[in-house]
């Protein structure tokens, strides 16, 4: 079900819609936590019954949230990475 824009989820202030597909919905929101935009992923209600697609989504925003951290040095970035793929 598409969350409604102005709609809370959470800290999300849900903004707008970036895009839709297999693995869920896509939102641009706001954290009222740490006030910055953030893209908010929903995932499909079966994804809660199947581990490894719940893990797979999982490893996703961990590599995007290392990815999109500037202060950290490269090697550790790397590593990270490496980790949250085994």
């Amino acid at each position: 079900m598409p969350l409604a824009i102005g709609s809370r989820l959470g800290p999300y202030e849900v903004l707008g819609v970036i895009g839709a597909g297999g693995m869920g919905e896509v939102y641009r929101a706001k954290d009222s936590r740490l006030s910055r935009e953030v893209a908010l992923k929903v995932l499909p209600g079966e994804f809660s019954t199947d581990a490894e697609r719940l893990a797979n989504a999982c490893a996703h925003a961990l590599l995007d949230a290392i990815a999109r951290m500037p202060e950290l040095p490269a090697e550790m970035a790397e590593a990270a990475m490496i980790a949250a793929r085994l």
